[in-house]
């Protein structure tokens, strides 16, 4: 029994970050990430593909992302609706929550890009929003500090030193993505304390409940992005392939 439980539960992880990304580029979502895409690539988000990054698994991308699809679709977002039983209030608080846990990738990448205030805020951030937030349950640094996250991955800071993309991948468990940022993911692990402490003392069901937990968890504050994005666009698949190539690019400029 254990083992169709945790299959569908680590299913329900494998479009979590590529949702995320779509979330995160959707034009409609006004968040600060969608305006770095905005001023640095203000055409069509198709135009400048080809110059970013390149595609030779396209044929098998094209098949992973065809599974995430149906994935979110009949089986992710649904759990994600019915959770949203919980109040929102408390559904925030528990994304603040693992945030705080990911702060020390962000200083340490910032730190190695040389911005160290950008570093210096990031440390900021975590103290105060591990004392008075709670554990990081509030985030106050930026609430009642204005001193908003930053997000910084050992993929940008790759990108920093001048190390291109690569090909594009799309990953079963972490969506879209580069052989540059996959790179950066195994570094980033490294990195995050609570990722550290799972390889260490939790089983697979564990982290596999933990994921899908944290991917519900997200989605249900997510406002539908992912589907405008589907159908808006022609080709969904290209126009996250350059969404996602653009989006990147811009992170590391900035």
């Amino acid at each position: 029994m254990r083992l169709p439980i945790l299959l569908l539960i680590f299913l329900a992880s494998l479009v979590f970050v590529e949702v995320t990304f779509a979330k995160q580029t959707s034009p409609s979502s006004g968040s600060a990430l969608n305006d770095d895409f905005d001023s640095a690539f203000a055409d069509d988000p198709l135009s400048a593909d080809v110059q970013l990054i390149s595609d030779p698994l396209e044929r098998l991308n094209r098949g992973v992302f065809w599974f995430n699809d149906k994935m979110y679709l009949y089986f992710l977002k649904p759990v994600a609706r019915a959770y949203r039983v919980v109040p929102r209030p408390v559904r925030k608080s528990v994304r603040n929550f693992f945030s705080n846990l990911s702060n020390p990738v962000r200083i340490v990448n910032s730190a190695l890009q040389f911005k160290f205030a950008d570093a210096g805020r990031e440390t900021t951030r975590f103290f105060v929003n591990t004392t008075v937030g709670l554990g990081g349950l509030f985030d106050v640094a930026d609430r009642w500090g204005k001193i908003p996250k930053k997000e910084e991955d050992f993929g940008q800071t790759l990108g920093f030193y001048h190390v291109g993309q690569g090909p594009y991948l799309i990953l079963p468990l972490f969506g879209a993505s580069s052989v540059r940022d996959v790179s950066g993911l195994a570094i980033d692990s490294l990195l995050d304390p609570l990722t550290l402490y799972m390889s260490r003392h939790w089983s697979l069901l564990d982290k596999a409940g933990y994921r899908g937990g944290l991917a519900v968890n997200y989605l249900s504050l997510d406002d539908d992005s992912y589907e405008k994005i589907k159908r808006d666009a022609l080709d969904p698949y290209l126009f996250m392939r350059s969404a996602y190539a653009q989006y990147r690019v811009a992170k590391v400029a900035k």
